[in-house]
Order: C-alpha cells, then structure tokens, then sequence
C-alpha cells in the first residue's frame, strides 16, 4: 500500500472513529500514525485501540504508527457562586488560595506554582485567551490583577501564561501511568505536552527508556528560547498550534511555525504540524480555501506531518477529512515550485560518514533520476538521514525490526518495509531489488541506490552506497 506523497499523516482517534472498521477505513484513506489522546483515554481503552491497529497492520501487512499524547498539567481555576460571572474591562479582579466559590471579584487558583513563579506586569489569559488580565500585585497567597479584556467567565476554565516561566514539571502522577501503560503497550511515539524546558524531555526519556520515541510539543513560549537544546535529546517535535497560539500573538504564530518547522530539519528530527489544520471539516465535508491553503503550506515547508484533531476524533467526516488532507498533499507536492521551495531550505550535511552518504545518495539519485533510494536501517536513523535530504524520489526504508518500521511511519518521503536481516552483500541487494519491484517503486531495467552498512548488522554503519539495476522480472539487481 504505497502513498503517492512524501509528508504523513497523523489522525486522532475518539468517538467518531474508535472501532476497527473505521481504523482500518481511515489507514486506507491515508493515515500513517494514529493519535490516541490520553486526555480523553483510559487505559483499558488505550489497550482496546492498541489492538485494533495492531490487527489491522497485520492484515493490510504495513506498519502503522501509534502515538500516545499526554494530557500535561491542566490549570484551571476554581468554581463561582452562581456558575458564571462577567468580570469587566478596566476593573479589578483577585485569584487567590481561597477554596470558597468565587464571584464578580475574585475566584480561586488551586496552583500555587503559579504565585510563586508569577511576576507584575505578567498577563493570565482566561477561557482559551479570549480574556485578559495583567498582575499588578503577587503575595504567595493572591494575584491583584487589573482586566484588560472581559467577558464572562465560568466554572474551572483554563488559565494560560504567556509571559511566565512556571515551576511546574510536564508530567503529572496520570502522565507517568499513562506513559509507562503506552510504553509497555509498545506505541512508537509518546507525546510530551507543557514542554518549558530541556530538562522536561531529559525526564520523559529517563522514564521511556528507549521503548518509544519522544515527542516534545512545543506550546508554551517559553519553549522558544531553548528551541535547540529541546531539540537535541527529543525525538521529534509537534507544532501545537492551539495553545502557542492562545500565548503567542496570533499574527506571529505563522513565523514561529517556520522556525520550529527548519529547526526540526536541520537537526534531522521528524515535525509534525498540528492543530485546526481542517476545523470546518469537524461539522462541514468541505474545508474552508484558507484551511486548505493552511496544510499545503506545512507541506511546502517540508514538514514530516500534518495531523487532525477534533477532524478525525469527533467530526461528522473522519473519513472524508483524511481523504481531503491526502489530496491538499499530493496537489502541493505535485506543484511546479514545490521541490525549488522545499530544496531551498536544505541543510549542511553534518560531518559525519552516514550523513555524508546520505546526500551522495540523493545526490546521485537525482543525477541518474532513479525512481528510488533504498535504505538498510535498523534504529531508523540511517532512514531520518536521508528523509533529512528531502529527496525527490522516495525513499524506500528495509529493517528487520517492526518498532523501526513503525516510527518511520512518521518520517517524511519513507516507505518502510519489514524484512529478514540479509547475511550477506549479494542478498542485501537482491532482497533491494525484489523488494523496490514487488512495492512497485521501480520496474526492471530501472536503477535504485542502495545505503548499506558493512559490517552487516552493526548499528551505525552506514558507510555504502551502490547504484544497482533491477533485473529482468523484477528479480534481483
């Protein structure tokens, strides 16, 4: 089952789609990995959408991934008196460590992090940003803060803080169980929200323990400054649009979808775009022109992924959503300008022998205008490598180890295939050939480059390239 685009897919499951015959009808349309939103699952469900994917794979014989999204800490404030109040532009309002419900001037805040690490002349922003405080006085147990936007304001909404780096760690007691039940599970991603900092990764990772790669969303701003260094121990890195656009300036959301996106790439790190990518599509079978016009640019960016939210999980069309991402995709890669705007982008190749192969190969590649690149890989970084290379032709990812095949499922223009370990040379780049003509990548007659490592099977050793043609059948090279 070979998908006519380089960039994948990433759908969450939920009500509108969380049982096999939608699973299944959703891979079919187009999805690569599946998102499973531990904010909405419990364990005996997550075990439950586990298997369904793991039966499908076995019947349609492709890897698929899964991918766990931790909820992360949740700040909310208190209740009110009377369910809902409007609090006014202009006038003062309190948060306090007062349990009693709250009313027009004051409401409760269960977090004292929050006084701790809160400043004068930081903002809060109430109900998804659409109203605005700023502090105009902190002791550890009350906020004075003054409403610049107001509104109304009810029971245990959520509270945003753009300009404060918290003293809150991104996993929660329910993150640690629902990471280690998914790890042992055996999912290929985990998914880390509330990322502020490096150590937040260093401390997921810890916890993994290699099973499953990890995930940083990049949401909070405070993020943005340690971009890099987030970078360097994650695994790959999602642009949570929702909240960084709730704590960002809206009109600078874009740009910072650019910077997080190259970054991504120059460190060789799957990036997957998220959030709002076809919202009208949750209640509407057709998006709107500025939806469309928003996943063919994460594609023209080259980002590894595009995902769907509320789309597939709730919507009236989870099918129908996967179906039009699919398109929006082949039509932008397919365009004229496309492989100058992505190629433009392309990074220094690093000073190290597998990354050195690696732009040969799509060097070469491109040079003989070979219908494929086939790699050898067994952790899957030989395969991120050259997807770093953003190659024009597909690459064509072979390892003997199925945890492999599915976290490549993620990364951009791979197609991976489950294979036996070649004892030999002659056999690796037989198996190169039959497999590059039985996936329908090349015909016979037609070359492929091969990346292999010698000694075989020794991780890390990417070291050859072989420029191979198939034989007559199919057969070999």
């Amino acid at each position: 089952m070979r998908r006519n685009r380089k960039v994948k897919i990433l759908a969450t499951l939920g009500p509108a789609s969380a049982t096999p015959e939608m699973i299944e009808k959703l891979f079919i349309a187009g999805v690569d990995v599946f998102r499973i939103n531990m904010s909405h699952t419990n364990h005996a469900l997550l075990k439950e959408l586990h298997g369904y994917i793991r039966a499908i794979e076995a019947k349609l014989k492709r890897p698929i991934g899964i991918l766990a999204d931790l909820q992360g800490p949740k700040i909310r404030i208190g209740t009110f008196a009377d369910k809902e109040v409007k609090i006014i532009a202009g006038e003062n309002f309190i948060f306090d460590t007062n349990s009693e419900p709250g009313d027009s001037t004051r409401v409760f805040l269960p977090h004292p992090e929050i006084f701790a690490g809160a400043k004068v002349g930081d903002n809060l922003l109430l109900n998804d940003g659409r109203l605005r405080v700023e502090v105009k006085t902190v002791t550890p147990t009350r906020l004075d803060t003054t409403v610049i936007y107001g509104g109304m304001l009810s029971n245990r909404k959520g509270v945003n803080l753009p300009d404060t780096l918290l003293p809150i760690p991104a996993l929660t007691d329910k993150d640690r169980a629902d990471l280690e039940a998914a790890a042992s599970l055996g999912v290929d991603w985990i998914a880390l929200s509330f990322v502020q900092r490096p150590e937040d990764v260093a401390e997921a990772q810890t916890l993994v323990k290699g099973r499953a790669g990890v995930m940083a969303k990049i949401e909070k701003p405070s993020a943005l400054p340690v971009l890099d260094e987030i970078l360097k121990i994650s695994d790959g890195i999602m642009v949570a649009r929702g909240d960084l656009g709730v704590e960002l300036p809206l009109e600078t959301v874009p740009s910072k979808q650019k910077h997080i996106t190259r970054s991504a790439r120059r460190y060789g790190k799957p990036v997957v775009v998220a959030t709002q990518m076809l919202e009208s599509m949750i209640t509407e079978p057709v998006p709107t022109r500025a939806e469309v016009s928003d996943v063919a640019t994460a594609v023209y960016e080259g980002a590894d992924a595009v995902m769907l939210s509320a789309e597939s999980a709730s919507g009236a069309w989870p099918e129908k959503a996967v179906q039009t991402m699919d398109k929006i995709a082949q039509s932008a890669e397919g365009d004229t300008y496309y492989d100058g705007i992505v190629h433009a982008q392309r990074n220094d190749t690093e000073s190290t022998a597998a990354d050195a192969i690696s732009a040969a190969a799509r060097t070469i590649a491109e040079t003989l205008k070979v219908p494929a690149i086939v790699c050898y890989t067994g952790s899957g970084s030989t395969g991120a490598r050259v997807a770093r290379q953003r190659p024009k032709m597909p690459i064509l990812a072979l390892t003997p180890i199925i945890a492999t095949a599915r976290r490549l499922a993620l990364t951009w223009g791979t197609h991976p295939v489950l294979v036996d370990d070649a004892k030999s040379l002659d056999e690796m780049f037989e198996n190169a050939g039959n497999i590059a003509f039985s996936e329908g990548f090349a015909k016979p007659g037609e070359r492929i480059i091969i990346t292999a490592g010698v000694p075989i099977g020794a991780p890390g050793t990417t070291n050859m390239i072989r420029v191979a043609t198939i034989g007559p059948g199919g057969k070999g090279v």
